[in-house]
């Protein structure tokens, strides 16, 4: 196949890449990078697939990408401040973009701070203290899936604050 042709193809199928991405990831950024992940293994190796239609084919190689680093350690255990501050901490980094970046940083622990309960202790225990469900389960006695439930809704709710005061950001 040659690069016209491959281009044609990541404009056809990007939008649904993206998609089975995001909705696996939940998390835009990385979806992004999950997508040009996916388009770049199936340039790779285009010349190796023998099917009739390219769309099943990246929707599988999409959904490994996303399924991967759903299990990976970096996911996994990643901090939320910790993958902030180093966005922060990069050496190209303009005095403009890092004072955006730290800004954006106090804001999410204020609001993680600010979070009502039953998801207060939770997010705090867990994205400023770094525990694990399960330690946070045993920590607060609860079950592990309540604590997972109310994780995954502070969550949610973080990922709003983070879209609106990104918006508010653009605006500017």
């Amino acid at each position: 196949m040659k690069d016209p042709e491959f281009e044609q193809l990541v404009r056809q199928y990007e939008k649904l890449v993206f998609t089975v991405c995001y909705q696996l990831v939940r998390d835009y950024h990385e979806a992004q990078n999950l997508t040009q992940e996916t388009f770049l293994s199936a340039y790779r190796h285009i010349d190796e697939y023998q099917g009739d239609s390219y769309k099943p084919w990246l929707i599988r190689i999409a959904s490994n990408k996303a399924k991967d680093y759903l299990k990976s350690a970096y996911f996994r255990r990643v901090d939320i401040t910790d993958e902030m501050e180093s966005k922060v901490s990069g050496a190209e980094a303009s005095a403009e973009e890092l004072a955006v970046s730290s800004e954006m940083v106090k804001a999410i622990q204020d609001k993680i701070l600010s979070l009502e309960e039953p998801y207060h202790k939770v997010a705090v225990l867990f994205f400023l203290h770094g525990l694990t469900p399960e330690e946070i389960a045993q920590k607060l006695d609860r079950p592990r899936k309540t604590v997972q439930t109310q994780l995954y809704r502070a969550k949610l709710k973080l990922q709003q604050f983070v879209k609106e005061e990104m918006q508010v950001e653009r605006s500017i």
